[in-house]
């Protein structure tokens, strides 16, 4: 971003902070960034894209930083990690951008909030990948649930050291947390229990992302069960699903009560967590189309 467009992006992020974003029009920054509409509209297509480069320059910024950080250090050091997870809160904290965060979440703007989520996943998918890479690969499968607790652990403490004008440490709450974390991780693996399942985990990634999941998708999926070790019931509910899948007009009064008893009857077997996953696909789909 160059100088002059940077100016007129923070212009309209101090407006957006003071005012809130329904509230301030294109007219409040150019004329506040001493600027004419036709410039605004060379550096932004809308009030909206100008939101989405703020955030687009927040994380590039941040993985910059992230990545000038981890030059030359070990992709284990736990140090480095508590460094390069302070960073991306230090710019948002530096910005007042939490500010934003919630205006829009709170806002009647669906682009935004949804620019917001994405941004989110996006950093919930690089902690993960760096919790793997300092923790190793036995906790993969825990990794990403990890990071949605740690992230609410984190959110909500420096809310109240926000919300109480208290001082803190930033680093030494990440190191804390961290440990909090590490102790859950080795509970989930010796236990081998997960609050979220894989098809939850991608059902909730292809929404954000904005994937369509289609007709086509599902039943590619279904080619993935061997059907020759269902029981009679099971394989009748399988084949009542696809059968209905493959009509022309998906009667969902007809398709959605037979997923229950479907995914009751892999409950506690090898094919829970893809029986889970397949269902979700049919339930985003029958609801998206």
């Amino acid at each position: 971003m160059n100088e002059r467009k940077k100016h007129v992006a923070e212009t309209a992020l101090k407006l957006f902070q003071e005012k809130g974003i329904q509230h301030t029009s294109i007219q409040d920054i150019v004329k506040a960034a001493s600027i004419s509409k036709g410039t605004f509209y060379n550096y932004f297509s809308s009030k909206n894209d100008c939101v989405a480069e703020i955030l687009e320059d927040l994380r590039y910024e941040a993985s910059q930083r992230r990545i000038a950080a981890q030059i030359g250090k070990a992709r284990n050091d736990r140090t480095i990690f508590i460094e390069q997870i302070a960073i991306f809160i230090k710019l948002q904290e530096e910005k007042h951008l939490y500010r934003l965060f919630e205006a829009i979440l709170h806002s009647n703007e669906a682009d935004l909030k949804k620019l917001v989520l994405k941004h989110r996943v996006h950093d919930m998918e690089w902690l993960t990948q760096r919790l793997i890479e300092v923790r190793g690969e036995s906790v993969r499968p825990y990794a990403f649930e990890g990071v949605v607790l740690f992230t609410g652990m984190m959110q909500h403490t420096l809310f109240v050291h926000r919300y109480t004008n208290s001082s803190y440490h930033l680093e030494t709450v990440i190191d804390i947390l961290l440990s909090y974390l590490e102790d859950i991780l080795k509970k989930m693996e010796r236990d081998q229990h997960l609050l979220l399942n894989d098809g939850a985990i991608q059902q909730f990634r292809s929404q954000v992302e904005h994937r369509t999941i289609t007709k086509k998708d599902v039943l590619s999926y279904a080619e993935s069960f061997d059907v020759a070790h269902f029981y009679e019931e099971q394989k009748d509910l399988f084949d009542a699903i696809l059968e209905e899948l493959q009509k022309e007009r998906i009667r969902k009064a007809v398709l959605l009560p037979l997923l229950k008893p479907f995914q009751a009857s892999a409950q506690d077997t090898t094919m829970e967590d893809t029986v889970q996953t397949f269902i979700n696909m049919i339930w985003y789909y029958v609801h998206s189309y």
